[in-house]
């Protein structure tokens, strides 16, 4: 049996929720940490800002992607619901339309006109779906697959600082957070970019760019405030 072709834009929908989520769960876990270890001489309360910054945080993403992607999905169903009404009130028209976008592709009119005419005998709404709207299976939205891949992922990446936060030296822990933080950027960065199929170079200048940025301006608001509060 013929095995079909693999590619990396079959991952798309999940990918980038997990890649969204572990990436938020890292710098923003380490980002809480790091502030408040900036403005405190004791591990419990960065532990604890981590723990709650994590959960808070995993919710709020899977919630956040729920409803983003949701609101996408309603857009494809309303679409999918216009375009049903329009094959069944006016088909002449929606075949010249079919038509016409094959021609805008490179197919001469009456090639176009037969590919038209066929696709829409086995599956008109399919096929105004895939080339009118742009809407097939490997694009159309999951909200509850894009909710569960990135509130998971955000747990496994906002855990790894909150580890580091309980076993890491004290006295460097903002250095701690900083080092392990991009180096667990970075690991998920180099994967993401071979599972996406895309640039590893670019995926690690801009995480470490971001990370960095985040990291260094949340240890400047809690060196500030523990300066001012003391």
């Amino acid at each position: 049996m013929q095995e079909f072709e693999k590619h990396y834009v079959n991952r798309s929908n999940w990918l980038r929720a997990a890649v969204l989520g572990a990436n938020d769960g890292i710098l923003s876990t380490a980002s809480i940490i790091i502030g408040v270890a900036a403005a405190s001489t004791t591990r419990e309360p960065f532990i604890l800002a981590g723990v709650a910054g994590l959960v808070a945080g995993a919710l709020a993403m899977a919630a956040g992607e729920y409803v983003s992607v949701g609101s996408q999905a309603d857009i494809e169903k309303a679409d999918l619901e216009r375009e049903a009404r329009e094959l069944e009130e006016m088909p002449e028209e929606e075949l010249l339309e079919l038509a016409k976008i094959y021609v805008q592709r490179g197919l001469d009119k009456e090639l176009a006109h037969e590919v038209a005419v066929q696709l829409t005998e086995h599956d008109a709404l399919e096929a105004h779906a895939r080339d009118e709207l742009g809407i097939n299976e490997i694009t159309e939205a999951k909200p509850l697959v894009a909710a569960l891949a990135s509130g998971i992922a955000f747990v496994f990446g906002g855990i790894l600082p909150v580890v580091v936060a309980y076993f890491g030296n004290l006295k460097n822990m903002i250095f701690l957070q900083y080092i392990f933080g991009m180096l667990f950027l970075l690991l998920l960065g180099i994967v993401a970019a071979k599972a996406g199929g895309s640039s590893i170079k670019k995926a690690v200048i801009r995480i470490t760019f971001w990370g960095t940025v985040a990291m260094g301006i949340t240890a400047l608001i809690g060196r500030w405030f523990g300066v001012f509060m003391e």
